[in-house]
């Protein structure tokens, strides 16, 4: 089968941005080939607009969104179309992941919404478009989280035993066999999303810039035990979770009144670790090494802190091995548009718990 080029489109619950990714693929058995990728900043008011959509959001505001955001969707695919110097009469698909603004397994029924109408993205860039990728996992009964996992197999699978760990809004683990059999996945707990919450909070900055200011507090040993003392870090997979439930109106009723600032952002950061730790012990999981990807993999305090709990295994960043930690995610949404293309069914019943194999992604024609 003649190779064919795909774009993977990601946007994370930290909000911070669109990820871009073009790879070339040939069958679902081949490495992918990653030919190029970018990283397009949301403007500063699309941020905070993003942030603030809760379930109190009026209708017309999300649906406003919905369709305003393929804009910039598109403006990053035709980023991505110059950088890499091709036509976009040779891509054969984008695959949107979409805006995730809410995510609740639980519900019921359960839900998980992403915004970026696939209709106008397909209007706009003139290429067919696979999205909803979440939508079918959902109605089968899975968690619809975490999707990485699938393509984790195809980016990093070795001869050993690992776990893929992606740092983004969320902290969420793939566990790999030898030569990426037996995957399984599943959410860990906060990352960046109650990091970066704090940072606004208290210190008025984005984010922290290497982890410099947690690495200025102490971590505060009652407040740690008391985070990690929420149902959700013992609760057995498959489990997924986001900032509807790991927010500030979830920490700020638990800090002590006297803790300071640095203080709260070096716990969280421990949080983060010791989550991570924990749900690798809980999984029962020998693994010879721990491959950290996503936005998370620039703060240089919080990859000091996962080392240390689970050591003695290796930790490695994905660049190490020829991927980029920031392209991970969308060259994974670009091969499961392939996927979908494809007719893949995907085997989910140890990531989120859909009992049978079934398709990901909608197909949105040019």
């Amino acid at each position: 089968m003649p190779a064919q080029y795909f774009i993977g489109l990601m946007s994370g619950t930290s909000l911070d941005g669109i990820d871009a990714s073009l790879i070339e693929c040939s069958t679902p058995h081949e490495p992918i080939i990653l030919c190029q990728h970018l990283q397009q900043p949301y403007p500063p008011a699309v941020q905070q607009a993003l942030r603030q959509i809760n379930a109190d959001t009026p209708l017309a505001t999300i649906l406003r969104w919905h369709n305003t955001l393929p804009r910039h969707y598109a403006d990053a695919v035709e980023a991505l179309l110059s950088r890499a110097e091709i036509s976009r009469t040779r891509i054969a698909a984008i695959g949107c992941h979409g805006q995730t603004v809410w995510h609740d397994a639980q519900a019921n029924p359960p839900v998980s919404a992403q915004l970026g109408n696939p209709s106008h993205l397909a209007e706009l860039t003139g290429i067919d478009v696979v999205a909803d990728f979440r939508q079918r996992d959902l109605a089968a009964g899975g968690q619809a989280a975490p999707l990485a996992p699938l393509f984790h197999r195809v980016l990093f699978k070795a001869p050993h035993p690992r776990a893929v760990l992606n740092l983004g809004g969320i902290a969420n683990i793939t566990l790999l066999g030898a030569n990426g059999d037996a995957t399984a996945g599943f959410d860990c707990g906060p990352a960046n999303t109650l990091l970066d919450a704090w940072c606004r909070e208290s210190a008025g900055m984005a984010f922290d810039d290497q982890g410099r200011w947690a690495a200025s507090g102490k971590v505060d040993p009652a407040l740690l035990q008391q985070l990690l003392s929420d149902p959700f870090f013992a609760k057995k997979p498959p489990r997924s979770t986001g900032p509807e439930h790991f927010n500030l109106n979830w920490l700020n009723p638990q800090l002590p009144q006297t803790i300071s600032a640095a203080d709260v952002q070096a716990t969280l950061a421990e949080l983060t670790a010791r989550s991570i730790a924990k749900a690798l012990r809980q999984s029962g999981a020998q693994v010879d090494d721990v491959i950290v990807t996503g936005g998370g993999t620039n703060n240089h305090d919080l990859i000091e802190r996962i080392a240390a709990a689970v050591a003695p295994c290796a930790v490695k960043h994905s660049d190490t091995l020829g991927v980029p930690a920031e392209a991970v995610e969308s060259a994974g949404f670009a091969w499961l548009a392939y996927a979908a293309l494809a007719g893949i069914r995907h085997n989910l019943s140890t990531i989120t718990g859909a009992p049978y194999p079934i398709p990901l992604g909608g197909i949105y024609p040019r």
